[in-house]
């Protein structure tokens, strides 16, 4: 519990920082939003704070919903179960990341959409937990999801994967399902 409440308050302080940074780039058009994520699977838990910015752009318009995407600047804190292939044995690693996304969504930007995005991510350490490792501290992040957006709040469910597409082995993967709650300026 303790450990928990370490993480959770760390989490608050990422948070408080970047949303602090967002409001300051927001007022120089740099950011549309910021967004808070938590993501987990048997083998670890991830929060993560990021910001946004809209591309502004409409591709494939049809029925009144189009494709268009933004850029995503994230800092995430993973927290391992069984870092170096030891049960019970904790680790924290941080992840630095950047992300394209492309988004499929009703013209008026509100309700339903979906989304996929491929980016690159820095690790502070190398990844090696459970059965999994990850040999290089560059890797891919990729993610599909699907979300409802209203005026100010956009939420979000998504699957992402961690891998280094095979430039070093070994490439075990890492698989998240994150959940996202983003404010829009």
């Amino acid at each position: 519990m303790f450990i928990l409440k370490k993480i959770a308050g760390l989490a608050a302080a990422m948070a408080a920082a970047l949303f602090a940074q967002a409001a300051h780039a927001q007022s120089n058009g740099w950011v549309d939003s910021a967004s808070l994520e938590f993501g987990t699977n048997p083998e670890q838990k991830m929060v993560r704070v990021a910001v946004q910015k809209d591309w502004d752009s409409r591709w494939f318009a049809s029925n009144g919903r189009h494709l268009s995407g933004y850029w995503e600047t994230n800092l995430a804190l993973w927290r391992l179960s069984a870092y170096q292939n030891v049960p019970g044995r904790k680790k924290n690693i941080a992840v630095v990341g950047f992300t394209p996304v492309l988004r499929y969504q009703n013209d008026s930007k509100l309700g339903l959409y979906g989304e996929i995005g491929i980016g690159v991510n820095l690790f502070s350490k190398l990844y090696k937990n459970e059965d999994k490792e990850l040999s290089t501290a560059f890797q891919f992040g990729d993610h599909i999801g699907v979300g409802y957006t209203t005026a100010k709040w956009d939420y979000s469910l998504k699957f992402q994967h961690y891998s280094n597409a095979s430039i070093k082995s070994p490439n075990g993967g890492a698989n998240w399902i994150v959940a996202k709650a983003a404010y829009r300026f």
